[in-house]
């Protein structure tokens, strides 16, 4: 049975959310030596470590690192209409489980030295810098020098509801500059944007590097950046360079986003797909999130692995919540 867009644009929410939890557990681990320590143990099935492996925070296997609840977030928020910017601000504020000192958006450096890991999630920069632009109010609550995935990560939500709507770049702009304010971020999400759109609307497709990159090249493109020409290079880079997945020891733009391209362009199925970008280390969980997205997009639900839905802990409402939104869509 053929998949239709909805199915598509349903199986990029939720594929977005199970690959960052399997990752979760093992995020952030920059050591090559622990990083083959802890790979001994699981091989050939890295996902959903039992216990965190990871060196900076831990969660329960199962829950979703900071990508995947900024993600989770905007999801709700596009399914009740509600204020972004406030749905962020409880979310991750006063009172909630991201509150702890070292998340402290006002801690000094220099303060005492903090025992690591921490035992709950990690409140990374731009959501520090958002909480302190709030407080002031500023109008322009995103942070303008952080340029991590965040942006990547969390655009499944948008894509899914506005694929195929020429307002669907301006959306995800918009909901990105909430906490990520910076210029490269921005180009290298937009780009991001293009090609789980067109995946959404057309499934797999093995020109699709072709297609974004005649969109990304057309003077007359929606929502044009003056970065599209660089971002045009890191992909192309990408496609060039097919052992780039050996060199991913980053976790900020672009480096990140070209892992998740090479596991986009260069593998054929989301479970293969996350398994070879975990191997890599670093920023796993990042690049796993667009993973999923894009071989999501491309499948549908039956493309995700159901022992991997079923140990996303969120994983039931995140369906109500996706096919909310894409219902809302085709209304």
């Amino acid at each position: 049975m053929a998949l239709s867009v909805a199915d598509r644009a349903i199986g990029a929410i939720i594929g977005a959310a199970v690959a960052d939890a399997a990752a979760q557990p093992m995020h952030w681990i920059y050591s090559p030596d622990r990083l083959k320590e802890v790979l001994s143990d699981l091989e050939p099935c890295p996902e959903f470590r039992p216990q965190s492996a990871n060196p900076f925070y831990r969660r329960t296997t199962g829950e979703q690192t900071c990508y995947g609840d900024q993600a989770y977030v905007l999801l709700e928020s596009l399914s009740q209409c509600g204020d972004l910017t406030k749905r962020i601000y409880k979310f991750f504020g006063p009172g909630t489980v991201y509150d702890l000192p070292l998340n402290d958006p006002y801690r000094k450096k220099g303060g005492p030295k903090v025992i690591l890991p921490i035992d709950g999630p990690w409140r990374n920069g731009s959501l520090k810098a958002f909480f302190r632009n709030v407080d002031a109010g500023k109008e322009e609550t995103g942070c303008d020098v952080d340029c991590q995935m965040d942006g990547v990560t969390k655009l499944a939500p948008v894509v899914a509801m506005f694929a195929g709507k020429p307002e669907m770049l301006e959306k995800v702009e918009k909901a990105m500059r909430v906490t990520q304010n910076n210029d490269m971020c921005v180009a290298m999400t937009l780009a991001a944007a293009r090609f789980l759109e067109h995946f959404i609307l057309n499934g797999p497709d093995p020109n699709a590097l072709n297609t974004v990159l005649a969109q990304l090249n057309d003077p007359k493109r929606q929502n044009p950046q003056e970065l599209d020409r660089a971002v045009t290079g890191k992909a192309l880079v990408v496609y060039s360079f097919r052992n780039l997945k050996k060199q991913l020891w980053e976790i900020s733009l672009p480096g990140a986003f070209q892992g998740a391209l090479h596991g986009v362009l260069t593998l054929n199925q989301l479970d293969e797909a996350v398994r070879d970008t975990m191997r890599c280390g670093g920023c796993t969980a990042s690049r796993s999130s667009f993973i999923g997205a894009c071989f999501g997009a491309q499948t549908g639900l039956q493309g995700i692995p159901e022992s991997w839905r079923k140990r996303t802990l969120r994983y039931p409402l995140l369906l109500e919540l996706a096919e909310n939104v894409v219902k809302k869509s085709q209304q």
